[in-house]
């Protein structure tokens, strides 16, 4: 037995309305998804099919230049076993991650969008079975195991996590599978501020859901090669429980020796936010060295290599080099495309700076660093621009 409906918008519970909404695209085919798309008709699973187990289905909010990668490495890794929600404001993303996992055959794959909408555009159509079908998909989606997050910034975290009616933690506290109950996991990979990380931490009802903050750093280049680094994030009564839990999924997406636990939760947020404040700095120091020899004349590959053999190697230098043609497959060789934008590592810095200030840290190359960042940006040459172009700001003058 299938039901048909007149189309309507979907979207998915855990994701802000006005934030991530999406209207749901043709979906590709495929026997494993359980909703397919047929001209204006949405017809639902026929009678003997099963939604996937909470356990069996993982979910990835954020398509973007991180999540992306990131979440097609994990649909990779995850096996055909498994099923992946994802979910994102960009219908392009989501439609081209839909055709990509298809033509390569990694498992299945559904677009995730919020029950609570079209559950109550089907009570105002008077179509109760429709409705009733709706509310129980709506609580297998709350019910999944796992969730995984890869947001731009505070604002987003706070709505996908903590919006009064379309928020992760104020969904149906009940799920269909009461076994899921307490042992689901919310994990947040972005780079975030430390005390929105602890807000929605502490909003978590006792026993309901694990959270834990897992940052990365390796940038879209780590992402693409799945050799990202994490840094975690958990409360340490749980930790030796759910740390290997998280390392299960963690390592889909990146290296498996570079996920590291390091302390309670907000830890890994700190732990990152310092890596990122050392790495901005390193960016403009390692740019203004490189600049001195271009400009005295020297080779730079040679000076590199002479730099990556003595005191002065840093990640910069080694795996990111800003002058084009030193490196390959590096931004700097393709015009300072897709890399850490150069806003972002800013904005780091500042994270940074303000962890500095609330625990009493003295700092002195934070500011001048931010000064040179903030004139690059105001160069239309630059804006966009991986992090690294500081050094054809400062080549070019």
């Amino acid at each position: 037995m299938s039901i048909g409906s007149r189309c309507f918008s979907w979207c998915w519970c855990c994701i802000h309305g006005d934030l991530l909404r999406t209207s749901l695209k043709p979906l590709l085919s495929r026997p494993e998804h359980h909703l397919v798309w047929r001209a204006n008709i949405i017809t639902l699973p026929a009678s003997g099919s099963t939604m996937s187990s909470p356990k069996d289905t993982v979910a990835f909010i954020g398509l973007g230049v991180m999540g992306y990668p990131m979440a097609r490495n994990l649909r990779a890794g995850l096996g055909s076993d498994k099923t992946l929600l994802i979910c994102d404001v960009n219908t392009d993303a989501l439609e081209r991650f839909m055709a990509e996992v298809s033509v390569l055959g990694r498992g299945p794959v559904r677009i995730a969008q919020n029950g609570f909408e079209a559950a109550k555009q089907a009570v105002r159509c008077h179509r109760p079975s429709l409705a009733a079908w709706v509310k129980r998909f709506t609580d297998k989606i709350v019910a999944k195991d796992t969730v995984i997050t890869m947001l731009p910034n505070s604002s987003s975290v706070l709505a996908v996590y903590l919006d009064a009616s379309t928020g992760i933690l104020p969904a149906p506290p009940e799920p269909l599978d009461h076994n899921a109950c307490g042992s689901k996991l919310l994990m947040e990979c972005g780079t975030i501020e430390s005390s929105t990380i602890l807000t929605v931490s502490r909003s978590i009802p006792e026993n309901r859901a694990t959270f834990v903050d897992a940052p990365v750093s390796g940038g879209p280049m780590g992402a693409q090669s799945k050799s990202l680094t994490f840094m975690v994030g958990c409360p340490p009564p749980l930790s030796a429980s759910v740390f290997p839990l998280v390392k299960s999924f963690l390592r889909h997406m990146g290296d498996p020796d570079g996920i590291f636990l390091c302390g309670d939760v907000g830890a890994g947020t700190a732990f990152k936010i310092i890596n990122n404040y050392l790495s901005a700095i390193t960016s403009l120091a390692a740019s203004e060295a490189l600049n001195i020899g271009v400009k005295a004349g020297l080779d730079p590959r040679l000076l590199t290599q002479v730099i990556n053999a003595s005191g002065g190697q840093c990640w910069v230098t080694s795996k990111s080099n800003p002058v084009p043609g030193v490196q390959d497959n590096v931004p700097s060789t393709r015009e300072y495309e897709g890399g850490f934008r150069i806003e972002l590592c800013a904005k780091v810095l500042r994270m940074g700076s303000k962890l500095a200030r609330d625990v009493g840290a003295r700092t002195v190359l934070d500011e001048p660093t931010l000064n040179a960042f903030s004139e690059a940006m105001e160069d239309e040459r630059y804006k966009g621009k991986d992090a690294r172009a500081v050094f054809k700001w400062l080549n070019d003058q």
